[in-house]
């Protein structure tokens, strides 16, 4: 499945619009001068008004499916058709806003 390569500066949301930001960012592939992100780079959630009473706020991020012959350093690099989940509530990320150049398989 092919899509845009997903970089630092991209808006990425989780099913309750809480904002999901990278922590390891992958320097040595640099789209529009911002940095990509690998696969296996865990990611934090802010903001999510998820209850905790019904089983949230949504804290991390994990990517499930990225590009397959894209790679970085032997990992996969995230792309905006890619899937994520966040933990604990199991809700998807969905990357709303990302650099339009760049795409990969």
């Amino acid at each position: 499945m092919p899509g845009n390569l997903v970089h630092v500066g991209a808006m990425v949301q989780c099913a309750h619009l809480g904002q999901v930001t990278p922590t390891v960012p992958n320097p040595r592939v640099l789209v529009g001068q911002q940095p990509t992100i690998q696969m296996s780079a865990p990611w934090t959630v802010a903001g999510c008004p998820f209850p905790p009473n019904s089983g949230g706020p949504c804290v991390t991020a994990m990517w499930t499916v990225a590009a397959t012959r894209v790679t970085s350093q032997g990992q996969p690099l995230v792309i905006a058709t890619g899937m994520a989940t966040c933990a604990p509530t199991g809700v998807p990320v969905t990357v709303t806003v990302v650099q339009p150049r760049v795409s990969a398989t």
